[in-house]
C-alpha cells in the first residue's frame, strides 16, 4: 500500500489522505492555536529512579529467567484461585528444600536464589469480608485522588504577565478547557511559534492551588494525531498536552523542534546555460516596430483633437441642455403639486364632511342639554316635594311601627296565655305546654299521644308566629294538631320530603328529622330578632325565650282593635291602651268570646271544609268583645 510522508516525519497512508494536516511546521504560530486540553491528569510526582545501565539482548534473558520469577513459577504448578486470603507459610516451607525444576533447558544455568522468608504477594485482604459501603467508599477514594481542580496559562517570552489564563475546571480527570482568540496580543505574539504552557491544580487534600506542569515547546514540534479526539484509538501518556489547530490536534511527545532543510534563497544558474547564446530581431523587424510605435502615438494625438472637439461642441450646445434640464424638472413639480392639490381637495372635502357632523352632533348635545335642565329642574322640585312628604310621613310611619310592635307584643302575650309553657319541677331546662310534657330531642320511653299533641301546640305557635313577624318558614308546617307533619323542599333525596311530627305509625328517623326542622324553624325565627339558640334540641325552652323577648318592651300593652276584623280592615280608631297587667288579669273568657261578624268571617276564610286556617282572623276573633255564652272549652274549639 503506498504511503506518504509528513514534512515533520509523520508517515500517513494513502488512504488517510483526508487526515492530513493543512499547515506545515514552518507556518504553525500562535495566532492559530484554538485551545488545550489535558488527558490522563495524574498528580503522582514523576519517579526520580535512574538506569545504572543500558537495557541490551544480553540482559533480556534475565527479565523473564531471573531467580525469583522462576521461583514463582515453581510454586504455582497449575492455574489456581488467587490465595490472598490463605496462609502462605505452608507453601514457604515447601521451598526450603532443592525445588524441582519444571523440565527442559530452560534453567540450566542459572543459579537459583535461596528464600529466606516466605513469598510477598499482593495482599488483597482488605476487600475480604469487606461491606460494600467500605467497598464504595475505596473506589471513590480511588477515583478522588485522580481528580482535581484544574487551569493553565500560557507564557510568551519577552512578556512577563501571561497572555492567556484559562477557567478553573472543577474536579476532572480529562479537563475541558474554552477555546481563546490570542488575536488580541497583535502581530508581535501572534507571529511567534515558541510558547510556555504551566498547568496549577488543586485536589481535595490541597489548600490551595500547586503547580504541575511547565512545558516549553516550538508549535513546530508537534504531531498531528487527526481531525478530533473521536479518531484518536490510542493510548495518551499521563499528564498529555494536546493542543487544538484550525485543522485538527496535536499532542508533544518532545519539545525540541524537526530538522529542516534550509530553504534555498538563490537559484543557481548552469554553466551550460550561462555560456550559450540566443540571437535578437533583425533591423527589418526593428524598423516595423518603430513605425508601429509612430502609427500608435499619431493615433493617440488623434483621439485627444477629437475629444477636444467633442468637449467644444458640448460647452456650446449647454444653454440648451440646461432649458431641457430645467423643462423636465419644472414638468416633475407640476405633476408633483397637482398630485398634491388633488390630495389636499379631498382632504378639505372630507374635514367639511367632518365639520357639518360635528356641528350636528353639537346642536343635538346642546338640545339635549336643556332637556337634561329642564327635567332636572322638574326632579329637583319633585324631591324638594317628596323630602317635604317624607318628613310629614316619617311621623305617622313611626307611629305606625310603634303600633305594629304593640300589636305583636299584645298578640305574642296572647299566644303566651293560650299556650303557656311551664317549667317542670325537679328537672331543669324541661318545659310542658298546656300541660304536655315535652322531651329535648330524646323520645325513648315517653307517651307518644302526649309528645304528638305537643308537638301539634308547637307548629301552630310556629305558624302563628311566622304569619304575625312577617317571617316565611324555611320549612313549612302543615297544622293537623296531634297529626301534623313538616315539609324540606330544598332536601336532596329521593322520595318522600315529608316528616311526620307524631311518633304513632311513623318511621323513628323521619319523625326525628322532622322535630329537628321544626326546631330550625325556631331557630329561624330567634336570628331574625337578633337572638341565639344556645342548643337547637331544645325545643321548648328555645320557644319560651323567643315568646319572653317578643313580648318585652317599655310602656303598656295595647289594647284590641274593637270591631273585630272587619274593624282592622277598615282601618277603625283604637281604643283607650290598656295596661300589660290588665291585659294579665283579664282571665280567659273574654279572650274567647267570638261575635256573629267573627264567625262569619271565620267560615268564609275556612273554604269549602269549614275548617279555616285563617290564623290571624282566628287570632282576632278570640280578642272579640261580644259577649257570648260559652265555656271555655266550647270557645278553644271554634278557634282551634
Amino acid at each position: 500500500m503506498p504511503r506518504d510522508e509528513e514534512p515533520n516525519g509523520t508517515v500517513i497512508s494513502a488512504l488517510e489522505g483526508r487526515q492530513r494536516p493543512f499547515l506545515l511546521p514552518y507556518n504553525r504560530r500562535l495566532r492559530h492555536l484554538l485551545g488545550i486540553t489535558l488527558r490522563n491528569l495524574s498528580l503522582d510526582p514523576p519517579s526520580s529512579s535512574r538506569k545504572t545501565r543500558s537495557t541490551d539482548d544480553e540482559s533480556i534473558i534475565l527479565t523473564w529467567k531471573s531467580p525469583g520469577k522462576l521461583l514463582a513459577q515453581r510454586s504455582i504448578p497449575r492455574l489456581e484461585h488467587s490465595r490472598s486470603s490463605a496462609d502462605l507459610s505452608r507453601e514457604a516451607t515447601k521451598q526450603d528444600g532443592s525445588p524441582t525444576k519444571p523440565g527442559g533447558s530452560a534453567t540450566e544455568g542459572v543459579q537459583t536464589r535461596p528464600l529466606n522468608s516466605r513469598l510477598r504477594r499482593r495482599s488483597t485482604l482488605n476487600w475480604v469480608g469487606a461491606s460494600p459501603g467500605a467497598r464504595q467508599k475505596k473506589l471513590e477514594d480511588v477515583v478522588s485522588s485522580h481528580m482535581a481542580d484544574t487551569f493553565f496559562s500560557i507564557h510568551c517570552e519577552g512578556i512577563e504577565v501571561p497572555i492567556y489564563v484559562s477557567e478553573v475546571i472543577p474536579k476532572a480527570m480529562n479537563p475541558n478547557f474554552r477555546f481563546f482568540d490570542l488575536n488580541s496580543w497583535g502581530p508581535y505574539v501572534t507571529r511567534q511559534d515558541e510558547l510556555t504552557v504551566r498547568f496549577w491544580v488543586k485536589s481535595d487534600n490541597m489548600d490551595d492551588f500547586v503547580f504541575l506542569i511547565e512545558l516549553k515547546l516550538s508549535l513546530r514540534s508537534l504531531l498531528y494525531m487527526g481531525k478530533s479526539l473521536a479518531n484518536f484509538h490510542h493510548p495518551l501518556p499521563k499528564n498529555c498536552i494536546i493542543f487544538h489547530l484550525p485543522d485538527g490536534v496535536y499532542t508533544n511527545l518532545t519539545d525540541m523542534p524537526p530538522e529542516e532543510p534550509p530553504v534555498p534563497l538563490s537559484i543557481d544558474i548552469p554553466l551550460s546555460i550561462a555560456d550559450h547564446t540566443e540571437s535578437t530581431s533583425t533591423f527589418d523587424q526593428l524598423m516595423r516596430l518603430s513605425t508601429l510605435d509612430d502609427c500608435v502615438q499619431d493615433a493617440l494625438a488623434t483621439r485627444a483633437k477629437i475629444a477636444a472637439q467633442i468637449e467644444a461642441i458640448l460647452d456650446h450646445t449647454t444653454e440648451g441642455r440646461g432649458l431641457e434640464a430645467e423643462a423636465a424638472v419644472a414638468q416633475a413639480r407640476l405633476l408633483e403639486t397637482q398630485t398634491a392639490v388633488e390630495s389636499q381637495r379631498v382632504t378639505n372635502l372630507r374635514a367639511h364632511e367632518a365639520r357639518i357632523k360635528a356641528a350636528a352632533s353639537i346642536k343635538a348635545r346642546r338640545e339635549a342639554i336643556v332637556r337634561g335642565r329642564g327635567a332636572q329642574k322638574r326632579a329637583q322640585v319633585y324631591l324638594t316635594e317628596a323630602a317635604e312628604k317624607l318628613r310629614d310621613n316619617r311621623i305617622p310611619l313611626q307611629k305606625i311601627n310603634e303600633d305594629i310592635t304593640g300589636q305583636r307584643r299584645r298578640i305574642c302575650e296572647d299566644l303566651s296565655e293560650i299556650y303557656p309553657i311551664e317549667p317542670i319541677m325537679g328537672q331543669p331546662l324541661h318545659f310542658k305546654i298546656r300541660g304536655l310534657r315535652l322531651p329535648n330531642s330524646k323520645f325513648e320511653g315517653v307517651n307518644d299521644e302526649e309528645v304528638s299533641a305537643a308537638l301539634g301546640h308547637v307548629a301552630h305557635v310556629v305558624i302563628q308566629l311566622q304569619a304575625y313577624l312577617s317571617i316565611p318558614l324555611i320549612y313549612p308546617v302543615k297544622m293537623e294538631s296531634s297529626t301534623s307533619y313538616i315539609q324540606d323542599p330544598i332536601a336532596v333525596m329521593s322520595g318522600s320530603r315529608t316528616f311526620p311530627l307524631y311518633m304513632r305509625n311513623s318511621v323513628p328517623y323521619r319523625f326525628e328529622y322532622g322535630v329537628f326542622l321544626l326546631n330550625k324553624n325556631i331557630e329561624s325565627l330567634m336570628s331574625r330578632h337578633s337572638l341565639k339558640a344556645l342548643d337547637i334540641r331544645h325545643t321548648l325552652p328555645n320557644l319560651k325565650y323567643l315568646l319572653y323577648v317578643l313580648t318585652a318592651g317599655t310602656g303598656d300593652m295595647p289594647a284590641r282593635k274593637s270591631g273585630g276584623v272587619r274593624a282592622l280592615l277598615v282601618g277603625k280608631g283604637t281604643p283607650p291602651v290598656l295596661s300589660r297587667e290588665s291585659s294579665q288579669d283579664r282571665g280567659l273568657t273574654p279572650m274567647l268570646q267570638i261575635s256573629e261578624e267573627g264567625r262569619e268571617i271565620n267560615e268564609s276564610m275556612g273554604g269549602a271544609n269549614g275548617k279555616g286556617t285563617a290564623t290571624g282572623a282566628n287570632a282576632f276573633l278570640a280578642r272579640s268583645n261580644s259577649p257570648i255564652p260559652t265555656s271555655t272549652t266550647s270557645a278553644l274549639r271554634q278557634v282551634f
